[in-house]
């Protein structure tokens, strides 16, 4: 009677059994300098007992192209995403992988330029902030590729891959709850792309919380704009002009919010005081503003790191389910409400 194949010892089982990470036995089959001598040596221990053999074949197959990673945002200015590759890299340094990293601007074109240019350069995974603007030829175009990808940030229904974000919505609960408690009844939503899934999440969270205390959604004071300082200050600029104007604003970021506190001033306005304002984002700068913002925290240090631990997990096949982590968010109450 013929014999069952013995099944292969995979680097997962090797970590377990000598108590480290899968990413560090990565590191350590492929002679990573990093390790330390007791480390290295207790995993290749497991390795020789477990009876591991290391497929060089396969390797060099996946290394053409899987020490580098292509990352692709919206806006290198924006604050928010400069946490968000802060905890890319954090991540992907510790694996020994090599990052590219694209800008898109929110344009849809150059988007799709990026797309090929790093498809081209063949990166080994792809770390994707969709452009608001993004189609169905995108979310195609996208579940076409043959390379291991996450999506971060923004969601593109329809995409077949991994997705990591926050819950948009309970930001801005949270954040309109907290206006309404200290009397607010007419809730300015300034800043952000209507057709982003952030801003419709946003404005979802935001019209439940005026929904949930009896209060109407008032669309003369949901005003949309680029993601920037800039776009807050047109923004709030042109909410002002509104016959019976808002006594609070509820802003898509703090950088937008930034810009809202700069308009107010410009108006004779002092943020906080005459006008309680509410960010989004957390980024470093809202604690040091003046006055300091009073922010939803959306963790991009951490949703960075959590792409990077995702794209690692399918470029190194380690199997798993399909994933979608949404963080929780978190308000943060300073001087400006």
């Amino acid at each position: 009677m013929k014999q069952s194949k013995k099944a292969r010892v995979t680097l997962q089982q090797v970590a377990k059994h000598a108590g480290v990470s899968t990413s560090t036995a990565s590191l350590i089959v492929r002679n990573n300098p990093r390790i330390s001598d007791a480390t290295r040596k207790k995993v290749l221990k497991s390795m020789q007992e477990l009876g591991y053999v290391y497929d060089r074949v396969a390797a060099n197959l996946r290394s053409q192209s899987s020490d580098t990673v292509g990352i692709i945002i919206t806006d290198i200015s924006n604050t928010f995403f400069s946490e968000f590759l802060i905890g890319v890299h954090d991540a992907l340094d510790e694996v020994g992988y090599t990052v590219l990293l694209g800008t898109t601007f929110d344009s849809v074109t150059k988007q799709d330029h990026l797309l090929s240019t790093m498809l081209e350069h063949r990166v080994g995974g792809l770390i994707l902030c969709p452009v608001s603007e993004s189609t169905q030829e995108t979310v195609e175009r996208l579940n076409d590729i043959d390379t291991p990808m996450v999506l971060a940030v923004r969601e593109l229904p329809g995409v077949n891959s991994d997705y990591v974000g926050i819950n948009y919505p309970e930001g801005a609960r949270i954040a309109v709850d907290h206006l309404i408690k200290k009397g607010h009844k007419r809730i300015a939503l300034l800043g952000g792309i209507r057709e982003s899934s952030t801003w419709i999440e946003r404005m979802e969270g935001y019209s439940e919380a005026l929904s949930s205390a009896g209060l109407e959604v008032d669309e003369s004071l949901m005003i949309d704009s680029a993601p920037t300082r800039e776009g807050g200050l047109e923004a709030v600029l042109k909410v002002l002009e509104n016959p019976e104007p808002p006594t609070s604003i509820f802003c898509f970021s703090d950088l937008i919010a930034f810009g809202v506190m700069q308009g107010l001033r410009m108006k004779g306005y002092t943020p906080g005081k005459d006008m309680d304002i509410i960010g989004f984002d957390n980024v470093p700068v809202a604690e040091i503003y003046h006055p300091p913002l009073t922010t939803i925290s959306s963790f991009p240090r951490r949703t960075g790191k959590e792409a990077a631990n995702l794209l690692y997990q399918q470029m190194e096949q380690i199997k798993r389910e399909q994933q979608r982590i949404i963080l929780t968010p978190e308000l943060i109450i300073r001087e400006s409400s």
